[in-house]
This record gives C-alpha cells, sequence and structure tokens, in this order.
C-alpha cells in the first residue's frame, strides 16, 4: 500500500497517514518513535505529493526532485549540511541535481526544507519517491485513496 507522507504546519518532521478519526487524521511520525499522534482539522496539513517547486520551463514535483537528489547522492543522506550552509552554497548544490530550478523564486529556506525531508524520509527507509510522491489527480486524499482501490 502507498503511503501518504504529510507536513504538518507548526510541528516538526514528517508524517505518514495511518487513518482518520472523528476529529481529524490519525498520522505516525517518521522517526526511531513512530509515535502516532492526531492531526486536528484545525491544523494546516499538507501532503508532500501535492508540491512543488518552480523551475524556468514548469512546476516540478516534490517526488522528482527527491528522486534526483537519491540518485545523486547514491541513497544516502544529502551530503551538504544543510543546517550550516550558506546561500551560495545551497544553491550551488541543488543546481546539481536541478539546473533548471527558477532562482528568484526558490528560496533558500525552500532548498532547506526539501533538505531535511529528504534526509528524514532516507533515514525511514523511503527511497522509492517517485511512487510514494506521486502527485494526486484531484484536490483531495480520497482521490488518491480511489486510485489506489482501483489499482
Amino acid at each position: 500500500m502507498k503511503k501518504t507522507i504529510l507536513s504538518i504546519s507548526g510541528k516538526p518532521g514528517l508524517y505518514s497517514l495511518v487513518s482518520r478519526s472523528k476529529n481529524g487524521l490519525i498520522v505516525e511520525i517518521l522517526d526511531d518513535t513512530h509515535k502516532r499522534i492526531t492531526a486536528f482539522a484545525s491544523d494546516r496539513v499538507t501532503s508532500l505529493a501535492d508540491i512543488a517547486m518552480y523551475t524556468d520551463e514548469e512546476d516540478m514535483p516534490l517526488g522528482y526532485i527527491m528522486a534526483a537528489l537519491r540518485d545523486m547522492e547514491g541513497g544516502k543522506t544529502a551530503s551538504i549540511n544543510w543546517r550550516k550552509a550558506g546561500a551560495t552554497e545551497l544553491q550551488e548544490y541543488f543546481a546539481k541535481f536541478v539546473p533548471n530550478f527558477d532562482r528568484d523564486r526558490v528560496h533558500n529556506s525552500d532548498i532547506k526544507k526539501l533538505l531535511q525531508w529528504y534526509d528524514i524520509m532516507v533515514n525511514a527507509g523511503i527511497t522509492d519517491f517517485e511512487e510514494t510522491l506521486k502527485p494526486t489527480n484531484g484536490d483531495n486524499i480520497d482521490d488518491r485513496n480511489e486510485e489506489e482501490e482501483q489499482a
């Protein structure tokens, strides 16, 4: 079954969707604890499958960007210390696997967040980014579940 990877605004890390509850979503933290928490309806929850980054041509889905990074790093965590890297260093590193990124609209904080998420997912054993972060066809996570059932 395909995992749905989520980011919850105001909470560190990434989460895997486990189930739904009356009050929100039940999610599991992608770390060694695998602790389950509830993401309430008031939380801003975003599926990584629905995120794209700006390039000079068209927006590139996050799954393809992470796959390019994985291929460059050989499936290991990022070789750059993104916490301490300067702006120029971050942009040069990002340009190695997304050479046509829009330098005006992709901010250094976006690159840092991408690298942080990449490291979390690799450490959690998730490296099939093309499939795990495959963009959804609709506006709702239910559309993704329907696709899974039809497959």
